[in-house]
């Protein structure tokens, strides 16, 4: 033990502790040359590395450190307050969250009326980070859009609109569907600004109805349940940290 913590612990046993592979098929890996310490490929058994601070990739993905905080994602639902206490009495995230003696920071706060993706932890820099803008991590959105959009509309959408605080232009937009009364449309966009999404809506006459955020970066809410949390999973982890250059 003392050997590990001085002069670091042997590459395949971090690759095995982080679910990885075992032992031996990590050794495998480091053989085949699909193993990268900080930038470099790693073919030699027995490298001892610092699993807190080197950057470790398996096929090119990250492989987060071993977890000393919490990283939660839950899917709030409709009518919560994004807070973990409210003075008037409403239900807020802190309602969903497991019992813990963390203090926990939401990172990318959804209005009362907005359900959807947010994710929580009690690393303050990793949120800080995940929510500063220069960081540019896209979210995704579901809109239902009262009324039929036509194309152009959906165009005008793409190519960016102008609002009371200025410009703001969507990395993506797609059409899910329309109906007689309605159009879902699902948009991508890296700002952080109030009521962004609810607002470039309203611009081009067509208010959103109902609006979930299913993505933030890597993260997909996939089939959690509204009100149901997890935790982020090794690939989410490691990716967001690579976007947040941590």
């Amino acid at each position: 033990m003392a050997d590990d913590e001085t002069e670091g612990i042997r590459l395949q046993k971090v690759l095995a502790s982080a679910g990885i592979a075992s032992r031996r098929a990590s050794e495998i890996l480091i053989d085949e040359g699909r193993v990268e310490v900080n930038g470099q490929v790693v073919t030699e058994q027995g490298r001892r590395v610092n699993p807190e601070t080197d950057h470790i990739r398996v096929d090119g993905a990250r492989i987060p450190p071993p977890r000393r905080h919490l990283y939660l994602v839950l899917n709030k639902p409709r009518g919560v307050v994004s807070t973990m206490e409210d003075p008037e009495g409403r239900r807020t995230l802190a309602d969903y969250l497991p019992r813990t003696k963390e203090r926990l920071f939401h990172v990318g706060r959804l209005d009362t009326e907005t359900e959807g993706l947010i994710v929580l932890t009690n690393d303050g820099d990793f949120a800080h980070r995940l929510a500063h803008p220069s960081y540019e991590v896209p979210k995704t959105y579901v809109v239902q859009a009262a009324g039929v959009m036509d194309n152009r509309t959906l165009k005008r959408l793409e190519k960016g609109v102008t609002l009371e605080d200025g410009p703001v232009k969507p990395d993506k937009v797609k059409l899910i569907s329309r109906a007689a009364d309605r159009t879902m449309v699902s948009v991508t966009l890296h700002e952080g600004r109030n009521r962004v999404v609810r607002r470039m809506f309203d611009a081009v006459g067509h208010p959103v109805d109902r609006l979930s955020r299913t993505g933030i970066g890597p993260i997909r809410l996939g089939n959690l349940r509204s009100g149901e949390t997890r935790d982020l999973t090794r690939e989410e982890l490691g990716a967001l940290l690579d976007l947040v250059q941590l």
